[in-house]
């Protein structure tokens, strides 16, 4: 599917997989409105698209508020006219033993990665139900299949999104045929683990085995393979790991 006349919110756009995603859809023709909280990061992928001859609006965004999810989407129908595509990409990482009680990185976790795929899908929905067409790509990780400790509440949020992602593809993929993609990243470098301010969990966390790492050009690549497919296609689910990591 070509996506010249087509147009993308991105979330956690500011860096990492959401700025990468960002990017890759802008070649590939489509108009990207780039959400995240740090303006002038959004500002410097802005110019960086648009020297490439990309079409951009920068709204900024804390994905945990329905307020500015609706403000994020009346400026994308103001600007552009329509929403085709949603990537819930947004979340954080703080993880931390259990015994430890970071409560309040709990539920910022929870506001992030669980309700701002559920505010997100809430304010797109019903445009999209409207026209009779649309996609959301949620991107979750291998977190959602795996625990490990230090991951539970980040796991917590993660199985949920995968749980909601499948609950939307029954209830109205397979009825309305609004599209819902579930992409799930293995080991990515990204900015995630810069959050961690657990010392313990710091000073005592397990090393990896050797791996390359994925980028997050890779995860940006999976997403387009995604949306590009013909409407009457739908790509459920999209595990990207490492070679050589296990789980």
């Amino acid at each position: 599917m070509n996506l010249k006349d087509k147009v993308v919110i991105i979330t956690g756009a500011s860096s990492g997989i959401g700025e990468a995603t960002a990017k890759a859809l802008a070649r590939e023709g489509a108009g990207v409105v780039l959400a995240a909280r740090r303006m002038k990061r959004l500002q410097t992928v802005k110019e960086e698209i648009e020297q490439n001859g990309g079409k951009v609006l920068v709204v900024q965004t804390d994905v945990s508020s329905a307020g500015q999810w609706k403000c994020l989407t009346d400026k994308t129908i103001a600007h552009f006219g329509q929403i085709d595509i949603l990537i819930n990409n947004a979340g954080i990482m703080p993880l931390s033993f259990i015994k430890n009680l970071h409560v309040e990185e709990w539920e910022r976790m929870i506001d992030v990665n669980l309700k701002g795929v559920l505010f997100g899908t809430a304010a797109v929905l019903p445009h999209m139900r409207a026209r009779g067409k649309g996609h959301i790509v949620n991107i979750s990780s291998t977190a959602g299949r795996w625990l490990f400790d230090g991951g539970s509440v980040y796991c917590a949020t993660k199985f949920a999104v995968n749980a909601f992602s499948e609950g939307f593809r029954q209830e109205i993929t397979a009825s309305e045929g609004i599209r819902m993609t579930l992409v799930e990243p293995g080991v990515t470098v990204t900015e995630l683990a810069q959050s961690i301010t657990d010392r313990e969990f710091i000073d005592n966390n397990p090393k990896l085995p050797p791996m390359s790492p994925l980028t997050a050009d890779d995860i940006a690549r999976a997403v387009v393979y995604a949306v590009i497919q013909p409407e009457h296609v739908n790509v459920n689910e999209v595990l990207v790991m490492p070679a050589r990591q296990k789980i």
